[in-house]
């Protein structure tokens, strides 16, 4: 019997050629193979009982059936897994010790993993969408969640076969830039002498003061609006001024991504798809979706209990495009040019009314042009409160700058690290506080929930205790010990192991077998937190067993098998970890 990554495709696969020797396949019988409650097996065949309800029979005898199939055909390996009826007709399955043992020695490294899960996404095209700042301002703590939740499912589909092309939508266009244009020829602000550390606080400032001047009067509006259409319409100075703004503003956020460990595929913000637009409106006209409306051109869905009445702005009355605008655009060019077959937008919650509209008219646009829609999903989040249960600022109300957060992590990081390991260089000290500082911050926003709020503790997600990265983390490095005071490579084969006989080799065996289908469960909602629970309770299980269990024993088989767990949990927590983004430590 071959060892696939997932166990449940060993037995899906069963199942299926059991239904069409037996003569069920003509009634479509899909086995639906889940996890099961761990007091029945690890595997439960749930797709009897409907098949059986619509095909008149019953359902026991259809399991019976299926089973006798299986085995006939020499589908299953009773040595390698055991298997019963339960209820009116549900079918578990039991992976034996031995099955573990040959999957643990098959599944070596994290390429190998790797290499087992690529069949799972391999024909699919996807572009994540996520992070997106807007220019000439600094990064808040607002985008950590899109940046780090973007980041994760990227590595999750890539690491699944998918060609993954990473999108940076960055918000460099619309009105805002003829206030900022005007405010820095107004104060002589020179920006290609500016220097870098402050140069975007500087940028957000004089925005502020253009957007001010906006209000106060009609003279300086006029001013304004003046110096956009000559942005618009190609002006030289403008141009420069606006180039110089794009790029500086990029040197800083590139400084963020560069401590995260994020590198873009693309990044294509608003003003890419500027000259993109006219097609839009045209298609969108020529297909009868839009209508005009008190001179804007808007799209509605009569269908749609809110959005027959609520317009989904395409062009503006004075005739300006918009982020709909360019999002329409943006769909068009990532199916012609990058041949995306689907699209996550890791965008907050608050823009879901956006992005059903989106959907909906690409949808109804796609369909009346021919071509094939994308799968294209809103992967929503909440938002990182204060203490006071309110979105997160600082003392002065201001948003928390995402450069002062990620420094104050690591810098309190560093505090912990040095009293707990005062004998470690200057050196090993500031890796370490890096490593626990960010993987800190990133961990404590995937290990949510992502649709909803949380709280924002520096004592929780620096703690040495409960689902944190520093708990994780030392898990790893504790691992990596092992092996170092044994002097023994975590690499070896330990062909000499035996099957797992203790209660406790068993339960983390079956625990690190769990981790295709906690890879598949992620994939299926897009919910990094189920990763994040799953690393946490393999290290629980792993700590179980190292606490029962001596490693280091005479008997040589006894030693290999115990040797061969703990390489194998360290290879399952650093991969799941790094799908996390999170580095790994060998000593803390």
């Amino acid at each position: 019997m071959e060892i696939l990554f997932n166990p449940a495709d060993l037995i899906d696969r069963a199942m299926r050629k059991a239904a069409l020797e037996a003569g069920l396949s003509a009634e479509s019988f899909d086995p639906v193979v889940r996890p099961a409650d761990p007091r029945f097996g690890d595997y439960q065949v749930n797709g009897v009982l409907p098949y059986a309800k619509k095909a008149g029979k019953n359902p026991r005898e259809v399991a019976t059936a299926l089973l006798e199939s299986a085995v006939a055909g020499n589908l299953l390996d009773p040595a390698l897994m055991e298997w019963s009826i339960a209820g009116p007709g549900f079918i578990n399955f039991t992976l034996t010790p031995r099955f573990s043992l040959q999957w643990l020695h098959r599944f070596v490294s994290e390429d190998d993993l790797k290499s087992g899960a690529g069949s799972r996404l391999k024909d699919r095209v996807m572009v994540v969408d996520y992070s997106s700042p807007n220019t000439a301002k600094e990064m808040h703590v607002g985008h950590i969640r899109s940046t780090v939740i973007g980041e994760c499912l990227s590595r999750l589909l890539s690491f699944a076969g998918a060609t993954v092309t990473r999108d940076n939508h960055i918000g460099d266009w619309g009105t805002q830039f003829g206030m900022l244009i005007w405010a820095i020829k107004r104060k002589g602000y020179d920006l290609e002498s500016a220097d870098p550390d402050t140069a975007v606080a500087e940028l957000e400032a004089l925005y502020k003061e253009g957007h001010a001047a906006y209000k106060e009067s009609t003279e300086q509006a006029t001013e304004i609006r003046e110096e956009l259409v000559k942005l618009q319409n190609g002006d030289a100075e403008n141009t420069r001024i606006w180039n110089s703004i794009t790029e500086v503003s990029w040197k800083s956020f590139d400084h963020i991504y560069s401590q995260l460990g994020i590198k873009f595929d693309v990044v294509l913000g608003e003003s890419f798809y500027r000259d993109k637009v006219d097609r839009i409106y045209e298609e969108l006209e020529k297909t009868g979706l839009s209508e005009e409306s008190d001179g804007a051109i808007v799209v509605f869905h009569p269908e749609h209990k809110r959005f027959a009445k609520q317009p989904f702005l395409i062009r503006k009355s004075d005739g300006a495009s918009n982020y709909a605008t360019t999002d329409l655009a943006s769909v068009l060019y990532r199916v012609e040019e990058m041949k995306a077959d689907g699209m996550l937008y890791v965008v907050d919650s608050r823009q879901a009314d956006h992005f059903q509209q989106l959907f909906l008219t690409v949808e109804k646009w796609f369909k009346t042009a021919g071509r094939v829609i994308p799968q294209m999903e809103h992967v929503s989040f909440g938002s990182v409160l204060g203490e006071n249960g309110k979105p997160i600022k600082t003392k002065e109300g201001g948003s928390v700058k995402l450069k002062e957060l990620l420094a104050e992590a690591v810098s309190r990081s560093a505090a912990i690290v040095r009293e707990k390991n005062p004998d470690l260089s200057a050196e090993e000290i500031a890796e370490v506080a890096r490593v626990v500082g960010l993987g800190a911050i990133r961990y404590a926003d995937l290990s949510q929930n992502r649709t909803s709020d949380y709280l924002f503790s520096w004592e929780k997600m620096l703690g040495f205790e409960g689902n944190t990265a520093p708990y994780l983390l030392y898990a790893v490095a504790r691992i990596h010990s092992i092996f170092r005071k044994a002097g023994i490579e975590e690499s070896a084969t330990f062909e000499s192991a035996t099957d797992f006989q203790t209660n406790e080799e068993r339960a983390l065996s079956r625990k690190l077998l769990a981790f295709p289908s906690t890879i598949d469960l992620v994939l299926a909602d897009l919910r990094p937190h189920i990763l994040c629970t799953y690393l946490f309770e393999l290290a629980g299980v792993f700590s179980s067993f190292y606490n029962a269990n001596k490693v280091i024993v005479e008997e040589e088989d006894v030693r290999a098998r115990r040797l061969l767990l703990c390489a194998r949990t360290l290879t399952i927590m650093e991969t799941g970890l790094h799908l996390l983004g999170l580095e790994t430590l060998q000593r803390m």
